[in-house]
């Protein structure tokens, strides 16, 4: 089991770095064009999500609300 969780985070790192070769690969290799790209993609989820919470009503989501966590926050289990 032990050697099955190792390669499914070893499966997840390379996932994670391709990610990020393809979106830098996407701007031609100019980082501050993908950080700029993805702050601005950031940012328009965390609005979606604003409207999102507005629109859902809590018998629809059995109690449960979106909310934005940040960057390490969501990592943890």
């Amino acid at each position: 089991m032990l050697a099955a969780k190792n390669a499914c985070e070893i499966n997840q790192t390379d996932q994670e770095i391709d990610d990020v070769a393809a979106a830098l690969g996407w701007h031609d290799g100019d980082a501050e064009a993908t950080i700029r790209t993805l702050l601005a993609d950031c940012k328009h989820l965390r609005e979606q999500l604003a409207l999102a919470e507005i629109a859902m009503s809590l018998g629809y989501t059995r109690g449960w609300r979106p909310a934005c966590i940040g960057g390490s926050e969501a990592e943890q289990p």
